[in-house]
This record gives C-alpha cells, structure tokens and sequence, in this order.
C-alpha cells in the first residue's frame, strides 16, 4: 500500500467519523428543516464522488469513490423520502364519507321476535 492509499483511507474514515457525530448530535426537531440543505450537500458531493470514481488514479480511489457514490445516493433518496414523507402530513385530509347503516326488515315489530 502506497502513502496515498492510506492517506485516502484516512481521509475517508475521518470523513466518516466527523459526518456520523456532526448528524448523532443535531436534535430530532432539526432535522427536517436541514433535509433540504443536506439533499443540496449531497448533490455536491455526489459530482465530487463521480469525479474522483471515474479518475482512475489508484485501484483505491476507485473503490472509495464507488462507495462515496453509493453513500450519497442513499442519503438523498432518504432525504427524499422523508420530506415526501414530512409534506404528506401537512397535506389536508379528505373527509370520511358517511356511510348508510344497515337497513333490517322488521316490519313493525322489535328485532328477534317471531
């Protein structure tokens, strides 16, 4: 392994670790208002991840690229999902139709008599 290659997958794990406790410590409530600026971030880092895939410098950054590709394209799909999934509730809900009640034949006479 090349000092390159490990310093790729330095950078790679510490971009990892930095992302998963920068998202770990933002609370529930903020979440959804930053979908739409995460969704926009992973857009970008999505181009970077193609770029650095497709380069073809080292059999590592291209491996690293496929994964970053891959990781961006679940978070903005999530994203997507769960803004979809966020809209959905503020949309207004229709009505219940009423329904008719059961109609029973009894002619006059109270129900179970002969």
């Amino acid at each position: 392994m090349s000092i390159t290659s490990i310093t790729e997958v330095y950078v790679f794990v510490l971009a990892a670790f930095l992302g998963y406790q920068i998202v770990r410590k933002v609370p529930p409530l903020v979440h959804t208002p930053l979908l739409a600026a995460t969704n926009a971030i992973c857009g970008i880092s999505i181009v970077g991840a193609l770029v650095e895939a497709g380069a073809h410098q080292t059999r590592m950054s291209t491996i690293l690229g496929v994964v970053a590709v891959t990781a961006a394209t679940i978070n903005i799909v999530g994203g997507f999902l769960m803004t979809d999934r966020m809209l959905k509730m503020f949309r207004p809900r229709a009505k219940p139709v009423a329904r008719a009640k059961p109609a029973t034949e009894t002619n006059g006479r109270s129900p179970g008599s002969a």
